[in-house]
């Protein structure tokens, strides 16, 4: 799964902690509420978003293997608990699970992206302090990114958009974030530059620290960092210039 981060600037608010875990099944408990976080993960259907759940859950150490969806291995994501969800290949209730990542304790909700279950994805963004909004490379903003975007602003959610796909034949990442900053009316900027597309994709840039980032092995684990390539420096100062004056823009 490859992906591309990036970044909305909307006002937070205040954390408000609640119990969201359907069922506890163990593992340390976070007493100080200050280091406990309740993140959503919303976007249109078949976007990943349960894949997405699937490997934070694996990389921060919560899960020893990654299963995929419709349970193809006859064991499937961990959030898809239901035996239709499993079937079908969709999330037809709001799931709950936590991890730790730098000593908080974060509560993870996967929630529904068809439409038919919009409301699983209302009640579950009451309580939220923070949510991710998943986008296909390819799809874009579809039609259920628009209600989950209303949604996420009517309760005031600060979110971060995950574009997700990028190894997809067709993948754009350019128009998706045209397509964000044009349609949701997000001042939006990349944190994060792809190096290659497609069958061509290597790993990313951060913008902020100015370094390439790259995830080999079997399943991404070894992290290695570089310098920008020399074919990406001008964009990625580029992108940098551009993420700043979108923060000046909005602290002013």
């Amino acid at each position: 799964m490859s992906c591309l981060v990036i970044g909305f600037i909307r006002n937070f608010r205040k954390a408000r902690i609640y119990s969201l875990t359907r069922q506890y099944t163990g593992g340390p408990i976070q007493d100080d509420v200050s280091k406990i976080r309740n993140i959503g993960i919303s976007a249109h259907i078949d976007s990943g978003k349960t894949t997405l759940t699937e490997r934070i859950l694996f990389y921060t150490g919560r899960i020893e293997q990654m299963h995929e969806v419709k349970g193809k291995d006859n064991v499937g994501a961990t959030m898809d608990f239901m035996d239709l969800e499993r079937q079908r290949g969709i999330t037809i209730q709001s799931a709950a699970t936590y991890t730790s990542w730098n000593d908080t304790n974060i509560n993870i909700i996967d929630t529904p992206g068809h439409v038919d279950f919009t409301i699983e994805v209302e009640r579950s963004l009451r309580v939220l302090d923070g949510a991710v909004l998943v986008l296909c490379c390819v799809g874009g903003v579809q039609s259920q990114t628009l209600t989950v975007n209303r949604q996420m602003k009517r309760y005031s959610v600060p979110c971060i958009a995950f574009i997700n796909k990028l190894d997809r034949l067709g993948a754009n990442p350019d128009r998706v974030l045209s397509q964000i900053r044009s349609k949701l009316h997000h001042n939006a900027a990349a944190l994060h530059i792809p190096i290659g597309l497609q069958s061509e994709h290597k790993g990313v840039i951060d913008v902020l620290q100015n370094k390439a980032i790259y995830f080999e092995g079997e399943f991404g684990t070894d992290v290695t960092e570089g310098e920008v390539p020399d074919e990406f420096k001008v964009l990625a100062e580029t992108k940098r210039k551009e993420l700043i004056g979108n923060l000046v823009y909005f602290h002013s």
